[in-house]
């Protein structure tokens, strides 16, 4: 795994030598001021906001897409995919670059997701690590894959098969589609 971090002097550090997620290593982030975490197996890079190329007819969480050393990586605004509006760009917004495995198995997914900063990868107990909350979060329940106690605060950990689900954004994207053309076949009739 070639992982990098940002540190929060904006120096980086390479990450691959560090045990996975499942030792209980987790890459947090900030989004819309709160912090999240992702386990650190999926991710394969941190790269700077920039450079993106936006696609017409996507939902609206789909940032665009980047050239990635010639591969197409779509990008995900995790903002708007909680449906809390656009991350608003900074000095520090990143793209962390997730590996994602296809539903048949047999290949890998790049996807970025767009944040507001990134923080560092830190050692989360899996006795500090809570079931999710049934009511009363911000983002949808499924999204959340548990409730992290680090020094006195919650971290959201993030369940990214479902952030991410591949089929899940594909099926919004077709909606978005089917209601755009369905929209421009009325306005045609009139």
């Amino acid at each position: 795994m070639n992982a990098i971090s940002k540190v929060n002097n904006g120096a980086l550090a390479n990450v691959a030598d560090k045990p996975s997620s499942e030792s209980g290593q987790f890459l947090t982030f900030v989004l819309g001021g709160e912090v999240f975490a992702l386990g650190i197996l999926n991710i394969k890079e941190i790269i700077q906001y920039g450079d993106l190329t936006e696609v017409p007819m996507m939902p609206n969480f789909i940032r665009g897409v980047i050239n990635l050393r010639g591969r197409v990586v779509p990008v995900v605004d995790l903002t708007a995919r909680f449906n809390r509006g656009t991350t608003s760009i900074s000095r520090r917004t990143s793209i962390i670059i997730i590996e994602m495995v296809q539903s048949d198995q047999s290949e890998t997914q790049s996807i970025g997701i767009v944040v507001d900063a990134v923080n560092e990868v830190i050692e989360i107990a899996s006795g500090d690590i809570e079931p999710p909350p049934s009511f009363g979060a911000k983002i949808r329940p499924d999204f959340i894959s548990g409730m992290a106690k680090k020094d006195g605060r919650f971290i959201i950990v993030l369940n990214l098969d479902q952030v991410l689900s591949v089929d899940e954004m594909l099926a919004l994207g077709n909606s978005i589609d089917t209601s755009s053309q369905n929209a421009a076949e009325t306005e045609h009739e009139q």
